[in-house]
């Protein structure tokens, strides 16, 4: 690309008798140097002139091979090489412009190491790959708190007052949420199912899997037959899980036969996701950090601080339609809103 005001060619010809007789005085000898002021080089080709500038010569210096020992570009290139490069010069700056060395990185190329998948990854890659040939449906919504934060510290002063009784110090939320779960189930026992091609399995059991972040890689172990235990024999179990999957330990048998899961993101961070669906069940919901917000009180007609925490439903559109998971998510909703009707449910 041609920049503007530069020359496109640089032609060097000899110049004609007229031109030379319009430069050079009478009755002078060609071979004899001018004198006076006169400037040398405006007569030479601009490819001459651009060398002398840009290396900072004088046409005085060089030796001319052409016509009447005129300067030719050739002429410049030798001096230029055999004098000024192999003493290293490099163009003249201008003395107020400091010379910013260049330093030249090292370009290295496919610079990568290789790492075997772990046998967790190995599964887990094998089942995302297969779980995200399901079309997922997605369902956002936000659960209130603040009953729920009583009803675990009353769940926390009874352990507190039977340290004997229990393997844990207390107990999260999470245990508050998988029982309520399974409460839900009992009305929805579609969202427990499994399909094969064209046929739908009802399951009556159930397993329900906590997603968890460990040094391996993300496991889901499952807490089996939920709907025959109690809130606090769910904590007991989400303890075991833990400590199992921290050191590597889990079984086969925990990590088979889930029928609904549970990731609770909040613990790492996060509000909303797009969670996976652990094929072959049918749903799984994300649970985001709670925060305090302020928020409408449908009682008061006031705005005042809530604990919200966000979900996030992904379902296999196949079998599960929008209003399913709808009325699903606000039955979980109801029971974590008013935990005092977990009782209830309870057979």
């Amino acid at each position: 690309m041609a920049k503007v005001g530069a020359p496109l060619l640089d032609i060097e010809v000899e110049p004609s008798a007229e031109e030379v007789d319009s430069v050079v005085p009478e009755n002078k000898s060609l071979n004899e140097p001018l004198k006076g002021t006169l400037d040398m080089s405006f007569w030479q080709a601009p490819s001459v002139r651009r060398l002398l500038d840009q290396y900072g010569l004088s046409i005085t210096q060089i030796n001319g091979s052409g016509k009447s020992g005129r300067v030719l570009k050739h002429d410049v290139l030798n001096y230029i090489k055999e004098n000024l490069l192999t003493k290293k010069a490099v163009p003249v700056v201008d003395a107020q412009e400091k010379v910013k060395p260049v330093i030249e990185e090292p370009i290295i190329d496919n610079e990568y190491r290789t790492v075997p998948l772990t046998p967790i990854q190995k599964i887990m890659f094998k089942k995302m790959t297969h779980s995200l040939s399901i079309p997922h449906l997605g369902y956002k919504d936000e659960y209130e708190l603040n009953s729920t934060l009583e009803y675990r510290a009353a769940l926390n002063k009874h352990i507190i007052n039977q340290p004997d009784t229990y393997s844990f110090k207390k107990i999260s939320y999470l245990p508050i949420f998988i029982k309520s779960l399974s409460l839900c189930l009992n009305h929805y026992p579609i969202m427990n199912a499994m399909h094969q091609d064209t046929i739908v399995q009802y399951r009556d059991y159930h397993h329900i899997g906590i997603a968890m972040d460990t040094p391996q890689g993300l496991v889901v172990p499952n807490i089996k037959h939920v709907e025959k235990k109690t809130v606090f024999e769910v904590a007991s179990e989400i303890h075991r899980l833990t400590q199992q999957a921290k050191k590597g330990t889990l079984s086969p048998l925990d990590l088979k036969g889930g029928t609904i899961t549970i990731s609770n993101i909040g613990s790492i961070g996060g509000t909303y996701a797009n969670p996976v669906i652990v094929s072959p069940e049918m749903a799984i919901v994300a649970i985001g950090a709670a925060k305090k917000l302020p928020r409408f009180d449908r009682n008061t007609h006031q705005i005042e601080p809530k604990y919200i925490m966000p979900i996030s439903w992904s379902a296999d559109h196949r079998i599960i339609d929008g209003a399913t998971i709808a009325q699903f998510s606000n039955m979980w909703k109801s029971f974590i809103e008013n935990p005092a009707l977990l009782s209830s449910q309870l057979q």
